[in-house]
């Protein structure tokens, strides 16, 4: 099979090791080029990491004959765009989290993907990694027993540069759709979907407690999925340390993990209590990023496609509500 011949809009951050790399490094993949806004930029990415083109117009790139498939790694202001762009042109689209800027975008998303024929991924990554797929097993293993609900808890310190207020996208609701409640917080949501079922409804609340930025720094709220599992949840951005955790308790047992954290995942129940302790791969998104790739030759599926991903805006548009 030839290769999956990829581009990728906006090369920053989180492609230098997490995605960029793993484009490369999949089996049946290819990294063909690389754009950004300021070519310069653009073009050393594209020599530090042994890519042929480089380009400072995504339209030139999703142009691009070379090109089979486009990785959308912008912030989710332009998540919409590039997406539909891609999907008029025929070209499979991964796209990284949260899927857009809201769930009304996120279903302009799918309907331009479905009316063009086009395969539509979106970066939870951890649907395929080792460690959570274990955790997935022993849910489906029935380690637990029948699910009963779900607590997640997550906190950490203001950042330095949140204190002296410096400019951060991340906490910039025009590009980020909200602060880091919508950065981070997708990843414990659109993994408790694989684990459980999806969503029926959902409500909570956010404020800003500490007002350094103009996003909301604090999220609290609940969600009930199709089988009536109770998710509950909080999520603050100014506490005085770093704390990341998720319990799924069941009738005969209980699993403890962190979603960012590297700390064991924890299995208690009539046999006692385990630990499972289970790393990353060096290039995180590697994983779910050969599924795709693995789909598009046809010889599998990814888990993680633009409808379940939706759902994840969906819920974090349900609960964060502003009070």
């Amino acid at each position: 099979m030839d290769d999956i011949r990829w581009g990728i809009i906006g090369c920053g951050d989180v492609t230098e090791i997490k995605s960029g790399p793993a484009l490369q490094k999949a089996e049946g993949s290819c990294l063909a080029a690389v754009m950004r806004r300021n070519g310069k930029l653009a073009a050393d990415y594209a020599r530090r990491h042994n890519v042929e083109k480089w380009y400072d117009d995504a339209d030139k790139l999703i142009a691009d004959p070379d090109v089979d498939a486009i990785y959308v790694a912008t912030p989710p202001s332009s998540h919409k765009e590039y997406t539909i762009a891609a999907a008029k042109a025929g070209k499979p689209v991964y796209v990284e989290k949260p899927m857009a800027l809201n769930y009304d975008e996120c279903k302009e998303m799918i309907l331009a993907c479905e009316t063009y024929n086009t395969p539509l991924f979106v970066a939870y990554y951890r649907r395929a990694l080792p460690r959570f797929v274990k955790i997935k097993s022993l849910l489906d293993e029935g380690a637990i027993g029948k699910v009963r609900f779900a607590n997640v808890i997550y906190y950490q310190k203001p950042s330095q540069g949140d204190l002296e207020r410096a400019e951060n996208w991340r906490v910039d609701p025009k590009v980020a759709g909200g602060g880091y409640f919508h950065d981070l917080a997708p990843h414990s949501i659109n993994i408790l979907q694989f684990f459980l079922s999806e969503p029926r409804s959902a409500k909570g609340y956010s404020s800003n407690q500490n007002r350094l930025y103009e996003a909301d720094d604090i999220v609290s709220g609940i969600f009930i999925t199709e089988d009536d599992i109770h998710v509950s949840c909080t999520w603050n951005f100014n506490a005085y340390e770093n704390f990341d955790n998720t319990e799924i308790v069941g009738d005969s047992g209980k699993i403890t993990f962190s979603t960012f954290a590297d700390n064991p995942i924890v299995l208690e129940n009539d046999h006692g209590r385990h630990q499972f302790h289970i790393e990353h791969p060096q290039h995180i998104q590697q994983p779910l990023i050969q599924t795709i790739v693995d789909q598009l030759h046809g010889i599998g599926q990814c888990p993680s496609k633009g409808p379940s991903a939706a759902k994840t805006s969906w819920i974090m548009e349900n609960i964060c509500t502003n009070i």
